[in-house]
């Protein structure tokens, strides 16, 4: 009898750790994908506020039509990976495509900056400048929410490789989440303008 108990001691602490583990890989993933939403929330307003800078911009540079397009295409390519990161946080693939059309957004804005910079008139433009102010503010959010989803990434996939989380948490479906990182060579080169 005494070991009859043993063993269903044995197996209650076995389900009730089980409970424990499969609990708080839950919250960590749950986390992870608030964090994922306040970067949501700031790159929503990135798109919004980038269709008006150009339109803005479209008076001074008309005969800058290929950055603007390429602007407001990287816009739409970055919003589309948005929509589908949006849908499944979780999904490795739609965070790393996320990444990469925002690094491609990044490059094209760089590009788009340099250009208003070699135009006095359009960056005196009252409007021009708040648009810029906004949206440079945003993409501080943008950096700050990002690095809060990362940090939480991080978390979640720490503690699902770990001993003992790492024996349940591939039984339980818990997948490792992928870090949102922007790496766009064209971020990091010198913009040159020249006419």
């Amino acid at each position: 009898m005494t070991v009859l108990w043993i063993v269903l001691g044995v197996i209650t602490f076995f389900i009730l750790y089980t409970i424990v583990i499969y609990n708080r890989l839950v919250k960590m993933k749950n986390r992870f994908k608030n964090a994922f939403a306040q970067i949501d929330v700031q790159l929503k307003r990135r798109y919004d506020l980038i269709p008006n800078l150009v339109e803005t911009a479209k008076g001074y540079l008309k005969h800058e039509q290929d950055t603007l397009t390429h602007v407001i295409e990287a816009r739409n390519q970055a919003m589309a990976a948005m929509k589908r990161a949006s849908a499944h946080p979780d999904d490795g693939n739609a965070i790393k495509a996320l990444a990469g059309a925002e690094g491609l957004l990044g490059g094209a804005m760089l590009n788009f900056n340099a250009l208003t910079e070699a135009y006095p008139d359009l960056k005196a433009d009252q409007t021009m400048a708040q648009l810029s102010e906004e949206l440079t503010s945003t993409e501080n959010k943008v950096s700050f929410a990002r690095q809060a989803y990362n940090d939480e990434v991080m978390v979640y996939n720490t503690q699902r490789e770990t001993f003992p989380d790492v024996l349940f948490a591939g039984m339980m479906n818990f997948k490792s989440a992928e870090l949102f990182e922007v790496t766009n060579p064209e971020v990091k080169k010198r913009v040159e303008v020249s006419f």
